[in-house]
């Protein structure tokens, strides 16, 4: 339990730092909410990596390199959901972006990136168990 506490802190932590880029980006430097979006989620993905990697399942045995490999490739999937989530609430239905940010985020970081996380990417090698 206190890793899935620590794994929602992660993802709260690096869900702001996303969000504070995606506003600044729009608000500052006018920038499409839609490419503010992913650029956030970015930036909040390279957070949650190293959250993941040295707090919440303090994964720091395995090779940084083969991990951030295994997190890419879950990472792309999450973007893929994210932008797609964000291209439906945006772009065809027209909701105003934050809202839609953090509803599919939620959707997102629940039903996808935690469990992704913990038995894909920061998962211990069989002879390490």
């Amino acid at each position: 339990m206190a890793t899935f506490i620590k794994a929602n802190v992660a993802s709260l932590s690096a869900s702001a730092f996303d969000y504070m880029v995606t506003i600044a980006l729009v608000t500052f430097f006018h920038v499409d909410p839609f490419k503010a979006s992913i650029t956030g989620t970015v930036c909040g993905g390279i957070l949650n990596f190293f959250m993941g990697r040295i707090w919440v399942f303090q994964s720091r045995d395995t090779l940084l390199l083969h991990q951030a490999l295994k997190y890419l490739l879950v990472w792309v999937g999450n973007l893929f959901l994210n932008a797609g989530g964000m291209f439906v609430l945006l772009k065809v239905l027209h909701l105003h972006y934050l809202p839609s940010k953090i509803a599919v985020s939620l959707i997102v970081g629940f039903g996808y990136n935690y469990f992704m996380q913990k038995k894909f990417v920061f998962r211990l090698p069989a002879s390490d168990r």
